[in-house]
C-alpha cells in the first residue's frame, strides 16, 4: 500500500492536549471485524467484551522524564536536551536529539539546573539533531539517576503546546508501569484505572506482561510512498517466559487473547513460532505492520486514534482492514474523538 492511502482530514482541535477527568471513563469505539458494526461507549464498557480465561497482554514499560533543558557554555544558549537512550552506564554516555541542533557542536559543554548540579560534553555526532553527549557527574550512579528525575521533565508529545504539570507526571504513565526505559507512554494502557482492572480480575481475565521500551521513532513520519521502503527504528523488547505461556494456553484453550496498544502487538508479532506460538525474546525489534498483513497471535486489539500517516495508523488498518478502518476514523472525526496520546480509545475485536 501507498502513504497517501492513509491521509485523511484531522481537525487540530480534536488533538488531545490534556488525558480524560477519570482514566477509564474516556470513550470508546468498538469495531466488529466480522460484521463492520461499529459502537460507541465508555471505556470501562471493555469489559462487556471478555470472559474468564481471556489474556490482555500489557506493556509495562515506564515512561522517565527525558526531556532536559540546559545551557550552553560561554554563550549561555538554552538548549533542549531529549535523552533518548543510555550507552554506556559507566560512562554516562547517552543518545540524545539536541534542539536547536546547529548551535551544538562536537566538543561543546552543556550546563543543567539553577546552579550548574550537571554538566555534559558533546562527544559525537549521529544524525542532523542526534549527539552523543558524555555527563560528567561526581557521584553514585544512583544520585546520577536521582539528578536527572529532579531535572527532567515529563516528555509529552511535541503537538501538546503547553508546559508538563504535576499531573502529568502521574497521567503520562500507566499505572501498571514497572521497567523504566520509554521516552513515550505505551498510551492504550492510560486507559485503565486500578477499578477496571479489579473488575476485569473479579470476572476472571488474567494479565500478562511485556516491556517494549517506547522510542520516539514510533512517532517518526514516514517520508516515502513506498511502504516497503520505510524503515522502523529499533526498540528493546523482553517477553518473559511466563508471557509467552500464558498466552500459549489461552491460545490452546480458545479463549481470546488481547494486544492492549500497538506496541504490545508489535512484541506479540515479532517473536512467533513456526506452529504460532509465542515465543520468549529479549533482544531488539524494528518490526513495521501494515496492510497486508496476517497476525499471528492476538484476537483483539486496544488503541488509541492515530494521526494521518503515521505507522500506527498503518497497524490498526492492517489489524481491522484498511476499508473498515478508514471508515471508524471518518467516524471517530464526526462524533469528535479524541486522538493521539491524550485521546480516547478503540477496541477491534
Amino acid at each position: 500500500m501507498k502513504l497517501s492511502q492513509f491521509e485523511f482530514d484531522l481537525p487540530e482541535e480534536l488533538l488531545a492536549e490534556y488525558p480524560a477527568e477519570i482514566r477509564d471513563e474516556s470513550r470508546l469505539m468498538v469495531v466488529h471485524r466480522d460484521t463492520g458494526e461499529i459502537e460507541h461507549k465508555m471505556f470501562k464498557d471493555v469489559i462487556d467484551y471478555f470472559d474468564d480465561g481471556d489474556v490482555f497482554v500489557l506493556n509495562n514499560t515506564k515512561v522517565f522524564p527525558a526531556r532536559m533543558y540546559g545551557n550552553k557554555e560561554k554563550t549561555g544558549a538554552r538548549i533542549e536536551v531529549f535523552l533518548l537512550r543510555e550507552l554506556n552506564r559507566e560512562s554516562l554516555l547517552w543518545d540524545v536529539l539536541v534542539d536547536p541542533a546547529r548551535k551544538i557542536r562536537i566538543g561543546n559543554k552543556l550546563y543543567f539546573g539553577e546552579n550548574d548540579e550537571l554538566m555534559a560534553e558533546v562527544i559525537d555526532n549521529t544524525t542532523s539533531r542526534g549527539r552523543t553527549l558524555r555527563f560528567l557527574f561526581d557521584g553514585p550512579y544512583e544520585d546520577f539517576q536521582t539528578v536527572i528525575k529532579k531535572l527532567g521533565q515529563t516528555p509529552l508529545p511535541k503537538y501538546i503546546k503547553r508546559d508538563p504539570t504535576p499531573e502529568d507526571a502521574d497521567r503520562y504513565q500507566t499505572i501498571f508501569a514497572k521497567v523504566e526505559g520509554a521516552v513515550a507512554a505505551p498510551t492504550a494502557g492510560l486507559h485503565f484505572s486500578k477499578q477496571l482492572m479489579k473488575r476485569l480480575e473479579i470476572k476472571g481475565i488474567d494479565f500478562t506482561e511485556v516491556t517494549l521500551h517506547v522510542g520516539l521513532g514510533t512517532f517518526r513520519g514516514v517520508e516515502v510512498e513506498d511502504l516497503t521502503k520505510h524503515k522502523m527504528d529499533s526498540e528493546q523488547l523482553i517477553i518473559p517466559q511466563e508471557a509467552a505461556d500464558r498466552v500459549n494456553r489461552a491460545k490452546k484453550e480458545r479463549k481470546k487473547v488481547v494486544a492492549v496498544g500497538t506496541t504490545s502487538m508489535r512484541a506479540l508479532e515479532t517473536s512467533v513460532a513456526v506452529n504460532k506460538d509465542l515465543k520468549p525474546y529479549e533482544g531488539w525489534t524494528n518490526k513495521f505492520i501494515f496492510p497486508p498483513y496476517e497476525f499471528s497471535i492476538a484476537d483483539a486489539m486496544i488503541t488509541n486514534f492515530h494521526t494521518p500517516k503515521s505507522t500506527l495508523v498503518m497497524m490498526v488498518s492492517a489489524y481491522a482492514g484498511y476499508d473498515l478502518a478508514m471508515k471508524a476514523y471518518k467516524e471517530a472525526v464526526k462524533e469528535k474523538y479524541r486522538f493521539y496520546s491524550y485521546g480516547d480509545a478503540m477496541l477491534v475485536i
